[in-house]
């Protein structure tokens, strides 16, 4: 039987329970459960939860792929009778924006003709449990009309992390044999118009876990609110017990920061409010009971709570897909520790199935860092799996000739055949540019990650299969971007150095380097997959562009004494930007002869603003331009700077997570889109650098700051662990380097 063939409806758009009851007659030996339910579920088997996941299946693009989990339930099931409960929760799949928090664009940007569509009528669920007995036959029990549904006791619940639960209809023991469920209904076998149109695959990506219970610390009460504080900002589940009258709501505002007066302040900076909202009605008189997310989750680092009830044992349980380790550091400069510390807490909140950008605002899963900042992930994290489902969004995503919106006038707008758009999935498609802004959809550096997406995960994770999979859509993506080309010979259509603090975003500069980069890339597929006139066109290509790059941007300065690339866009003079000078240099777009040079202009620019003056597109390039020509002195002042823009400034700030900009009280307060800094941890001092895929050939070289005194590091590659460490001495530096015995070291 095929999972796809057993969808069931309740026919509501809310929240439901469902459950099924069967027999076990004889011993068995296994018992495997496929489910699910959109948008989001929990499963239970004889009142026992099935895994220890939450907020499955993994937000898709559910018109084109819908994922179903597999548990192993040999354990909860019993001989005799049994019971299978699910709830069944809204998701994206049928967004719910009635109650709390909706993320809507802010007043400066046009109204958008293209707003969110719901994937179907009504929510849905889908299960198999297969049974083997120990005689070696097998039964497999499935959703049909015998399953039996219920209204959830939460009645409202938001994607961005509002829900609203009614503690009086709670159905307590509902997964359990012989519960009575005499009023309950019977569910409907969806119809070919209910069910969900996406194919079922099986989801391969590590689940979203908890993975650490911070407990709240009361601070005080304002304005009629008592603050609690977890103590880290965090992606997660809320948790508390109440008492107090019957039919009394107890509100739950969760909050990055907290105002002057020490309220909890909901107020994204030059955005709007964020008011989200966990609201509880209490069942009965007098008696504990216990509050807790169901089908979405909070964000933030403080809690105001309103309400004539007591409070207790409030929490906020951590969640992420990234909860496997890869890589340590550690060292005796506490200030180190700290911003790698607060760089992995942001990645870890924004990796839930997707990578978003905040937890906070928006929850989209914007593409760049997914390149940008996969190099410091990858060192951090285990995300092989998590990755390769981001890079199938990505190609599901991709746009062919016949795809079309409206625009502002409701005519038809076609983006164009292998357009890659910036998120995937996407939701709420901005598809039309932003006068004066640029296209927040079209970014060249965001739907590049189908190419140097792929390119890193094949460098460090060695498995050729995922340039494989994705070879075909980045040849389609280029041939997009060529359509877009201008009389100059540059793209420019996007945000180019988007974050940048002084707001020289450079377009023509930051967007044709990834033109040529994605050509260059392309390239090297070509030529591993053995695709030689591929890789003779691809770099034909490359060429031209490299060379329309230079004939027009690199030019002497006599202010230098040197030549350097300058902005195409100021025209009254020479103007240079950490990042216009770093991305050719990093690319190999630089000519031999001009290297030195381009070098002096780019260490001029860097000591000129005395900090790292980019945004998040150029910000990895510049600090690894920095490293690779001996720049770490300058990297250790510049990370370290007490005010913006600096890393530890945020430490200094009281942030436990990377702010979205360079200052004191950014939009976001959970933005990993500028920790890059991660990488130069791993390449910079432990020198740890990948000469080959798969790490089968390294060059470790490591470097100590002079503020330490000593560090340690380790990465766990697919052929075993690489440890660095070196420690200052009477002696000198004593350096120690151990790598697996399959790993070819270079140093």
């Amino acid at each position: 039987m095929s999972l796809s063939e057993h969808w069931i409806t309740n026919q509501t758009k809310a929240p439901f329970y469902l459950r099924r009851e069967f027999a076990v007659e004889k011993p068995f030996r296994s018992a495997t459960l496929r489910i699910c339910a959109l948008g989001q579920f929990n499963a239970y088997l004889n009142g026992k939860r099935a895994g220890d996941h939450v907020l499955d299946p993994a937000w898709t693009d559910y018109n084109k792929l819908v994922q179903f989990v597999t548990f192993d339930v040999t354990e909860l099931l019993s001989p005799g009778a049994n019971a299978l409960g699910i709830e069944v929760g809204n998701g994206w799949y049928i967004w719910d924006d009635s109650f709390g928090y909706g993320f809507h664009f802010p007043p400066f940007m046009p109204p958008n003709p293209n707003p969110y569509k719901p994937y179907g009528e009504s929510l849905v669920a889908a299960f198999e449990l297969d049974i083997e007995y120990a005689d070696g036959s097998s039964v497999t029990v499935a959703s049909d009309e015998n399953c039996k549904t219920a209204p959830h006791a939460v009645q409202h619940t938001n994607v961005y992390g509002s829900e609203l639960i009614d503690g009086a209809r709670a159905q307590r023991g509902f997964s359990a044999a012989g519960f009575d469920d005499s009023a309950w209904t019977m569910a409907f076998r969806a119809t070919a118009e209910e069910a969900p149109r996406g194919a079922l695959s099986e989801a391969k990506q590590p689940p979203v876990k908890v993975i650490q219970r911070y407990e709240a610390k009361y601070l005080g009460t304002v304005n009629d609110r008592a603050v609690y504080d977890l103590g880290q900002n965090i992606s997660g589940l809320l948790r508390a017990e109440v008492r107090g009258k019957a039919g009394t709501r107890v509100e739950f505002f969760p909050a990055e920061k907290l105002t002057a007066e020490g309220d909890v302040d909901q107020m994204a900076k030059n955005w709007m409010p964020i008011d989200n909202v966990v609201s509880y009605v209490i069942a009965q008189d007098a008696a504990w009971e216990t509050v807790e997310q169901t089908f979405t989750y909070f964000a933030g680092r403080y809690i105001g709570v309103r309400g004539d009830a007591e409070v207790r044992a409030l929490a906020g349980d951590a969640i992420t897909s990234a909860w496997k380790r890869a890589g340590t550091f550690a060292c005796d400069d506490e200030r180190y520790n700290k911003i790698y510390d607060m760089i992995e807490k942001t990645v870890e909140a924004n990796l839930l199935g997707v990578h978003t950008d905040c937890p906070t605002i928006e929850r989209f899963a914007w593409q760049e860092p997914n390149h940008l900042m996969a190099p410091s992930i990858f060192f951090m994290k285990d995300a092989k799996a998590l990755w390769e489902k981001i890079l199938t969004d990505l190609r599901l995503a991709q746009h062919t000739a016949e795809d079309t919106f409206r625009d502002m006038a409701g005519n038809a707008f076609y983006p164009g055949d292998g357009l890659i758009p910036s998120q995937a999935p996407c939701y709420i498609p901005n598809v039309l540019p932003v006068p004066g802004m640029g296209s927040f959809y079209d970014i060249v550096p965001w739907g590049s990650t189908c190419i140097l997406g792929a390119y890193w995960h094949y460098l460090y994770y060695g498995d050729l299969a995922v340039v494989r999979d994705n070879y075909d859509a980045g040849m389609r993506y280029l041939a997009y971007l060529k359509t877009k080309i201008n009389a100059d010979g540059f793209l420019n259509h996007g945000l180019g150095d988007w974050g940048n603090p002084e707001n020289e975003l450079a377009r023509e500069n930051i967007e044709t380097a990834f033109l040529y980069a994605d050509a260059v890339t392309l390239e090297k597929f070509a030529r591993w997959l053995e695709k030689p006139v591929d890789a003779e066109a691809l770099r034909a290509f490359a060429e031209e562009v490299k060379d329309n790059y230079n004939k027009k941007l690199l030019v002497f300065s006599e202010e230098l004494d040197c030549w350097c690339y300058r902005v195409f866009d100021h025209t009254d003079g020479i103007f240079i930007t950490q990042s216009a000078e770093a991305l050719p240099l990093y690319c190999g777009m630089t000519p031999p002869e001009r290297e030195a040079d381009v070098v002096k202009a780019f260490r001029a620019a860097l000591e000129r603003k005395q900090a790292f003056v980019a945004g998040e597109v150029g910000l990895p390039y510049v600090i690894q331009t920095a490293r690779k020509h001996g720049m770490n002195d300058l990297i250790c002042r510049f990370i370290t700077r007490e005010t913006h823009p600096s890393y530890y400034a945020f430490i200094l700030d009281g942030e436990t997570t990377l702010g979205e900009y360079w200052e004191t009280n950014p939009r976001s307060h959970c933005h990993d889109m500028m920790g890059h800094i991660i990488e130069w941890y791993y390449k910079g001092i432990a020198g740890i650098e990948p000469l080959e895929p798969g790490f089968a050939k390294v060059r470790v070289n490591p470097y100590l700051p002079e503020s330490m005194n000593r560090f340690s590091c380790t990465y766990e590659t697919s052929r075993g662990t690489i440890r660095v460490s070196a420690e200052r001495t009477a002696h000198g530096v004593e350096k120690n380097v151990t790598v697996p015995e399959t790993v070819e070291l270079v140093q």
